[in-house]
């Protein structure tokens, strides 16, 4: 087994061990507006959940080294304090890909990729219609884990608003095999969601 030490390590090199490691990781499609009302969409792999009262979710952005250091995501948040989450299912995967390109902050990735806007209830930003569940937020903090080149911005948002597809959900437990969700591996892999076994926590 080998042993490394991170501060041996250029972070181009640490990236490439953090998501070949830490996988699968679902898909958060982010879907902002920034203050002239041009809508972003981008997908980030560094999502989950952190809290159920009230319900919080969150996701990292990271630094690039490029003139533009900040994601046109984060900047909408900061700006609006909105965001979505829409879920990925493998039906629009090839789209959602198509919002992970670089592109000024002027262009519409919902054009790009051919995805639909969909009016959300409380929130500016637009939800993805194509998505099978998706979640109004309201930023909630943001913390700076580190302003250097790849380094992680953390965005924490509340939840407003669950939307879930009547087909796929049966009381408030979503059915997998119908959101048929994916997920991000290394590089450019990603993983289907169909193979799934089952235990139960011990008592």
């Amino acid at each position: 087994m080998r042993t490394l030490d991170p501060v041996q390590i250029a972070p181009s090199d640490i990236y490439k061990l953090m998501i070949g490691m830490i996988v699968p990781r679902p898909i958060a499609f982010v879907s902002t507006i920034d203050a002239a009302g041009v809508s972003n969409l981008a997908p980030f792999s560094y999502f989950t959940a952190c809290s159920s009262n009230p319900p919080v979710v969150c996701f990292c952005t990271a630094v690039r080294s490029d003139p533009r250091p900040y994601r046109d995501t984060l900047r909408n948040i900061e700006a609006t304090g909105e965001f979505v989450v829409n879920m990925v299912s493998e039906e629009f995967a090839e789209k959602m890909n198509l919002c992970a390109a670089e592109v000024p902050p002027e262009v519409d990735e919902f054009e790009i990729s051919g995805l639909t806007p969909l009016a959300s209830d409380l929130v500016k930003p637009p939800r993805v219609a194509e998505s099978k569940a998706q979640m109004e937020c309201r930023l909630h903090q943001i913390v700076r884990v580190s302003d250097k080149p790849g380094g992680g911005i953390l965005v924490l948002g509340e939840v407003l608003r669950f939307h879930v597809l009547d087909s796929i959900i049966d009381g408030y437990k979503i059915d997998p095999d119908r959101l048929n969700a994916i997920g991000r591996m290394g590089g450019p892999m990603y993983i289907r969601t169909h193979d799934r076994f089952e235990m139960q926590r011990p008592k």
